[in-house]
């Protein structure tokens, strides 16, 4: 059944078992089961390319080093490793390119979160490709609304999303999959509120993707124990001594309107960008600009970016001299796609690009403005031409998109990252709901 969003809604904690125990798959608009299953293959895709990357390969050499019962697949592994294993090295690997997708209502990474937790257990499960995307979807919409629900006041003091709020959507997404009672899924709830941390000093390290695997990996054992018999507090989320007040959450209820209605997961951002998400509003403004006045790079006399303040000490490295920090460089990204370098490749940023004289005579030309007033998921860019010409152009990454418009760049992003052909099979089978995304990736042998 579908719960009765007229009816007295309880605690937060009681509206979120309700929906993970008895919200009916069948009630899932299309539009958002369409968008789980592009975020299904956006997943496979970083995955995929994030495989061999070094934090990925530390983690697989301790998965197989350590062995254990055989329940789930894990990407870049010979054999199959005990489920909570899996959701911890999949989900690390997934962040490793920081391509994944993310959700501004929660300021975090949802999918590498849930989709390792609930595919691990599907595995062990041998759960059917329907109900596993339903139970993702689950996940995810869970994840999104308690980080909005734990607010700004909670990513400012340091603690990082995904982590956090990831924890608790990948315990409820692994909670559906198992079939755990109103009472066992309770306590995985519990359970998940202590397991739940990462702190945004590890940006910048291999601490970030594994906050991602970390996340998973409490999720399945949350609602592993929960299943067997582990009795938790009923009061995790919300209690008095519970994460939300210990961990600087704002508590903002009207984050779980319409829960069971309205699926906020609609509104995920996919990248496009292989950089900074902070970057990729800029770089949507400017592609609208080269298009419609066919901007050439020696044209431009000053390109002024202003965006929220926030985004500062995240991605305005101003003087880059590495790939990775071209990546968190709005000066130097921005003089690349002018000058025609593709921000969607991996390989386009690397040590080269921040020494290639046309990209940083341009890049000496543009200025890094903020305004508070602007949104995190916005920019504006003021371009000034030599000739006297000025142009200005805002884009905001929430605006709406077309399903089809987001499906078409979802699977170019995917064919830039494991080729078209794969690409291609990609999307007939996980995309349309054909098999399991580990089963995609076994046939594909892409292990």
């Amino acid at each position: 059944m579908k719960p009765d969003s007229k009816a007295d809604k309880g605690s937060i904690s009681d509206q979120i078992v309700q929906f993970v125990c008895e919200f009916e798959g069948t009630a899932i608009p299309d539009d958002a089961r369409h968008v789980m299953r592009l975020s299904l293959v956006d997943w496979v895709a970083v995955s995929v390319a994030g495989r061999n990357e070094p934090v990925a390969r530390i983690l697989q050499k301790i998965g197989e080093d350590e062995g254990g019962t055989p329940e789930a697949f894990v990407v870049g592994c010979s054999h199959r490793l005990p489920a909570r294993m899996a959701a911890k090295i999949n989900g690390t690997l997934s962040h490793a390119l920081d391509y994944d997708d993310t959700h501004f209502d929660s300021m975090g990474h949802t999918s590498v979160a849930v989709i390792p937790a609930a595919l691990s257990l599907a595995d062990k499960m041998s759960t059917q490709p329907k109900a596993f995307l339903e139970a993702v979807l689950i996940g995810v919409e869970l994840a999104v609304r308690i980080g909005a629900w734990l607010g700004l006041c909670h990513y400012h003091a340091g603690f990082h999303m995904t982590a956090t709020a990831g924890t608790f959507g990948a315990a409820m997404a692994s909670a559906r999959i198992l079939g755990l009672s109103s009472e066992r899924t309770r306590h995985a709830l519990g359970i998940a509120a202590s397991m739940a941390s990462g702190i945004k000093t590890q940006f910048g390290t291999m601490g970030k993707p594994l906050h991602a695997g970390l996340a998973a990996h409490a999720g399945v054992d949350a609602a592993l124990l929960a299943r067997d018999g582990f009795v938790s507090t009923h009061d995790g989320l919300e209690g008095e001594q519970g994460f939300s007040p210990t961990h600087h959450g704002a508590g903002d209820t009207g984050a779980f309107d319409g829960l069971g209605d309205d699926f906020v997961f609609e509104r995920v951002s996919h990248k496009f960008h292989a950089c900074c998400h902070g970057i990729h509003a800029t770089l949507e403004a400017l592609a609208i600009l080269r298009e419609r006045y066919s901007v050439q790079p020696e044209e431009i006399a000053e390109l002024v970016i202003t965006v929220n303040p926030q985004y500062l000490n995240v991605c305005n490295i101003a003087s880059p001299v590495t790939g990775l920090e071209a990546k968190f460089s709005y000066r130097l990204v921005a003089a690349m796609f002018m000058h025609g370098h593709d921000t969607a490749r991996i390989e386009t940023y690397n040590d080269m690009i921040c020494q290639d004289k046309d990209v940083l005579r341009l890049r000496e030309k543009v200025i890094v403005a903020t305004d508070a007033g602007i949104s995190d998921s916005a920019a504006t860019v003021d371009l000034k031409l030599a000739n006297g010409d000025q142009h200005s152009q805002s884009f905001n990454l929430t605006d709406p998109m077309s399903l089809p418009a987001r499906e078409a760049r979802v699977r170019a992003k995917a064919a830039s990252l494991i080729g078209a052909g794969e690409a291609d099979s990609l999307w007939q089978k996980v995309g349309l709901g054909e098999q399991l995304p580990s089963f995609w990736i076994a046939d594909q042998a892409l292990t």
